[in-house]
């Protein structure tokens, strides 16, 4: 069995407004085209251990992590990655699944 890949995202949205309605306006089609499922999109993550202040958490589900490769290093994502660059700062992570 084939593992997923994951995209997990640790944000903090400086400029809301370019963010939500630039960035993830024009970031929607392309998950779409990579079919990247969204298992989680919270403004509201719970920190348990540790001193970090994380204000925004997404993870991404791809069929693979070399599709989510392909997603984050595609031109179309590149076309519109300043959006994101100047809206929020962030820390990306790709991530093999387990096997199952």
């Amino acid at each position: 069995m084939k593992r997923k890949g994951y995209l997990f995202a640790e944000l903090t949205v400086i400029d809301p407004s370019v963010f939500y309605e630039e960035y993830m306006a024009r970031v929607k089609p392309i998950l779409e085209k990579f079919e990247a499922k969204f298992l989680v999109a919270t403004d509201s993550p719970e920190v348990i251990e540790g001193e970090r202040v994380v204000s925004r958490v997404i993870f991404l589900e791809f069929s693979s992590v070399e599709k989510a490769r392909e997603f984050y290093y595609s031109p179309e994502y590149e076309d519109i990655i300043d959006f994101r660059f100047r809206s929020s700062s962030a820390h990306l992570y790709i991530l093999n699944g387990l096997a199952g």
